[in-house]
C-alpha cells in the first residue's frame, strides 16, 4: 500500500480519536487542509509517525492543546477586508439603530481581533452601549489569547491601514496603549464581549442573535458540514437576521441555503434570514 494511502488512514483514525476523546469533531473538516497541517505539526514536533502522534494525544492533554491550537486556523488581523466593515457601517448596522438592544454572534473569531474590531465600529457608530457580542472558538488557547486583547506592535500599521480603509472616524491609536514591543487595547472594548469555547461541528445554538459573522471558516468545512453548520445559524438567528461570510464565500450553493436566506451583498456576501 502507498505511503500517501497509510498516512491517510493514519490521519483518519486520528481525527476519530479526537473525537471520541475529545468531543472536537474534524471529520468533516476539508481533507487536503486538514492533512497539511497534521503533517506541518508531526515535522515540527519531530514525532516519528501519525500513530505515534495518535497516542500521544490520548495521553497527553497538553499535547492535545497544542494540537488543537495548530489544527484550528487563525489567521486573521483586526479589520481584515475593510471594504466589509465599510458596508457594516453603511447598510447593516442602520438596521439596529432603533433595536433596544443588539446580539452578535463572531463564530470561529480565533485570537479575537474580528471581536474587537466590531466592537470599535459598534462604538463609533452609537451602538456599542446596547451590545452583546459572543466570540466563540474550537480552541480554548486561542480564546485565552483573546482575552487578553494584546497584539505585536508591528502589526499595529496594518490594522490602522485597515481601519482608516474601512471607514474609521478618529485615530486607530485611540484604542490601544504601546508597551515595548506589544500593544494593549483599550479594555472597555472588552466590556460587551463574552469570549467561550463553541464547536460549530457538534455544539448546538446557544441563544437567539440579530447578526452572525462566520468569516472565512467555511472554506475548511466540506459541503455536508457546510449544511450542517447553515442550519445552525438559521436556527440562531431572529428573523431578519443578519449572517455575514467571508468574501470568497457563498452559501447559495449549499442545501437548503435559498429556503433561509436571501443575499443583500454579493461582494462581501452578507444575506439576511428570510
Amino acid at each position: 500500500m502507498p505511503d500517501s494511502e497509510n498516512e491517510n488512514i493514519e490521519i483518519k483514525c486520528l481525527v476519530e480519536a479526537i473525537y471520541q476523546k475529545y468531543g472536537y469533531d474534524f471529520r468533516e473538516y476539508a481533507w487536503d487542509s486538514l492533512k497539511r497541517r497534521v503533517m506541518a505539526i508531526l515535522k515540527e514536533q519531530k514525532i516519528k509517525n501519525i500513530s505515534q502522534m495518535q497516542h500521544r494525544i490520548i495521553y497527553d492533554k497538553a499535547f492535545f492543546l497544542l494540537l488543537l491550537s495548530n489544527l484550528t486556523v487563525n489567521v486573521t488581523q483586526m479589520f481584515r477586508n475593510p471594504s466589509f466593515y465599510r458596508k457594516l457601517r453603511k447598510n447593516i448596522f442602520p438596521r439596529f439603530k432603533e433595536y433596544p438592544f443588539i446580539k452578535i454572534w463572531i463564530a470561529g473569531c480565533s485570537t479575537g481581533e474580528e471581536a474587537y474590531s466590531i466592537a470599535i465600529t459598534l462604538k463609533e457608530e452609537g451602538l456599542y452601549k446596547k451590545s452583546q457580542i459572543y466570540a466563540t472558538d474550537i480552541s480554548i488557547p486561542v480564546l485565552e489569547k483573546a482575552k487578553q486583547g494584546i497584539f505585536p506592535v508591528g502589526m499595529m500599521k496594518d490594522y490602522t491601514n485597515n481601519y482608516r480603509e474601512g471607514g474609521g472616524k478618529k485615530s486607530f491609536s485611540e484604542y490601544y496603549t504601546a508597551k515595548y514591543d506589544h500593544t494593549i487595547l483599550d479594555k472597555t472594548l472588552r466590556d460587551n464581549i463574552t469570549f467561550a469555547d463553541h464547536n460549530l461541528a457538534t455544539d448546538s445554538s446557544f441563544g437567539v442573535m440579530d447578526i452572525i459573522c462566520c468569516r472565512n471558516v467555511f472554506i475548511y468545512f466540506t459541503r455536508s458540514l457546510q449544511s450542517h453548520v447553515l442550519k445552525l445559524f438559521n436556527e440562531s438567528l431572529n428573523h431578519g437576521g443578519i449572517l455575514c461570510m467571508g468574501s470568497q464565500e457563498s452559501i447559495m450553493f449549499i442545501e437548503d441555503a435559498v429556503d433561509y436566506f436571501e443575499e443583500l451583498s454579493s461582494t462581501e456576501s452578507i444575506y439576511i434570514k428570510k
